[in-house]
């Protein structure tokens, strides 16, 4: 292999989990230390620079000096369940973004044919009930726009039967792992499991703060002067994140559970709702990661 003919014993990778896969992958393969280098940080680094350009060959030497500089980046998703289970989540929300795109679709469609259908049909046009009676509002219609609606509902419900099929497999990968990531309030198999499918293996990350500002509930400082506060992290990984303000929404709902009497101590001590969700989302973010520290039955998952 070229690395090796270039005497590297590691290398840094920008796009380990897409593009860069393939390649992540033959090169641990043959023994070399590989380390993810986030697309967050690149750019970053890019803005530092005179231009500002952009090429494979400005990108190429501002991921390896970001190498030499950090010691503790992660290293790529590892081959097997975990990368399975990714794959498998994010089909998952694939369907599911087409789903509602389909689903607006057949609104649009239903105002035209049956202007005020919502007052003969509450709840979402998911539903499969809704689904028939809608499909019912459109008898005898044989317009060209029903003749379109009708089949835009067929496919909702076709979409439908392949959500509902993966999120079993989901579920029963999940729950084969006996990861303790269930135990936590609010954390079910389909929020495990986009977990799972976004840390990739536990260790990449060593501590609670290093994961928390990979998912981006880590506050960033901006103080100035005797003035001290910190100001929303927009970065990390954001489905990551909306996992773990799923999460944080659940628990406070639920009338007895620690996430809600959390929340309400902030609310307490002059927190404002969204500063006590975020410091609650933090929380979380702790919890998770302890317990991903827990060694699950399937080979490869740690």
């Amino acid at each position: 292999m070229w690395a090796r003919h270039l005497d590297a014993d590691r290398v840094e990778i920008e796009g380990s989990g897409n593009f860069g896969r393939p390649a992540a992958v033959a090169l641990i393969e043959s023994g070399l230390v590989v380390v993810e280098v986030p697309p967050q940080m690149t750019a970053k680094a890019r803005k530092g620079t005179r231009t500002g350009t952009k090429t494979d060959q400005v990108d190429a030497l501002l991921i390896a000096r970001i190498g030499l500089r950090d010691d503790d980046l992660p290293p790529p998703r590892p081959v097997g369940p975990i990368e399975d289970l990714r794959l498998l989540v994010g089909f998952r929300r694939q369907l599911v973004e087409e789903r509602n795109r389909a689903v607006n679709r057949v609104h649009a469609d239903l105002e035209q044919l049956v202007p005020g259908y919502q007052h003969r049909v509450s709840g979402r046009l998911t539903i499969p009930g809704n689904l028939t009676r809608v499909m019912r509002l459109l008898t005898g219609d044989t317009s060209a726009r029903a003749l379109i609606a009708k089949n835009r509902i067929r496919r909702v419900r076709d979409l439908n039967r392949q959500i509902d099929e993966l999120a079993a497999v989901i579920r029963s990968t999940v729950t084969e792992s006996h990861t303790t990531l269930t135990d936590i309030d609010g954390v079910g198999e389909l929020v495990a499991a986009e977990i799972l499918a976004h840390v990739g293996a536990p260790h990449r990350f060593a501590t609670k703060a290093k994961f928390a500002m990979a998912n981006g509930t880590a506050p960033l400082e901006a103080s100035s002067g005797r003035v001290r506060r910190h100001r929303l992290n927009r970065g990390g990984n954001r489905q990551l994140n909306k996992a773990i303000h799923t999460v944080a929404i659940t628990q406070i709902a639920r009338p007895d559970t620690e996430g809600r009497r959390y929340y309400e101590h902030r609310l307490a001590t002059g927190n404002s709702e969204r500063e006590a969700i975020r410091a609650l989302k933090r929380r979380i973010s702790d919890r998770i990661w302890t317990h991903l520290q827990t060694p699950t039955s399937i080979p490869n998952w740690t």
